[in-house]
């Protein structure tokens, strides 16, 4: 195995650990029962990095390992988790590999935003009936209240906190000589412009935490 594969799975163990540490510390309710967690922000990072096979990888580990820990879904949960995470991190990850620059990574998380709405709506209302025991019309009826806005505040999240956390994550790894320059999306630049945006779509994803939970 050469350095630079050895220095690739070191950096992909390092970022499934991070992503389960975030399952397990980071974990917050947003609407009624449904919580979030930013795991899939390391492991869209890890996409945007190394490609969408990693974050695949990453999915697949830390997903297995929940199930095994702290999950009490089983299998159902550990699927749901690896669709959410992979309509998410993949789609972002391929879509910046074929386009290469600061717009391919914004369309990216963009599309992966809401690839990961309209997959997990489909697939509430396919399996939740099964691993959460309730009729499927119980489920149609929380799809529009819980199931679609917990997905879009989600998604929102993961999206605004990749723009934050991105170009800061890759130049570390940079300086700790565990990614190469040429995996390096440096083209991703920290810029005014992308930080308002994030910080609007974070502003707007914790008014609508708030709104639904009758805070304001």
């Amino acid at each position: 195995m050469n350095i630079s594969k050895t220095k690739k799975l070191a950096t992909t163990g390092m970022l499934c650990a991070l992503a389960y540490i975030a399952v397990v510390v980071g974990r917050i309710p947003l609407i009624l029962f449904l919580k979030y967690d930013p795991k899939d922000v390391i492991i869209v990072i890890g996409g945007l990095i190394f490609g969408p096979l990693t974050s695949f990888v990453i999915t697949m580990i830390v997903s297995m390992v929940q199930m095994f820990t702290i999950s009490g879904t089983g299998i159902l949960g550990c699927i749901m988790n690896i669709i959410s995470s992979c309509s998410f991190a993949c789609t972002a990850a391929f879509i910046y590999k074929r386009k290469h620059k600061l717009s391919g990574a914004l369309l990216g998380l963009f599309c992966g935003w809401g690839c990961q709405v309209v997959v997990m709506t489909l697939w509430n209302y396919l399996i939740a009936p099964i691993y959460m025991g309730y009729p499927r019309e119980a489920i149609v009826e929380l799809l529009i209240p819980a199931f679609i806005p917990f997905n879009l505040i989600k998604g929102g999240m993961n999206a605004a906190i990749t723009m934050l956390l991105y170009k800061p994550v890759v130049t570390t790894l940079r300086r700790s000589n565990l990614i190469e320059i040429r995996q390096d999306s440096g083209k991703m630049q920290i810029n005014v412009g992308i930080l308002l945006l994030a910080l609007l779509i974070l502003i707007t994803c914790v008014l609508l935490i708030l709104s639904f939970n009758d805070k304001i």
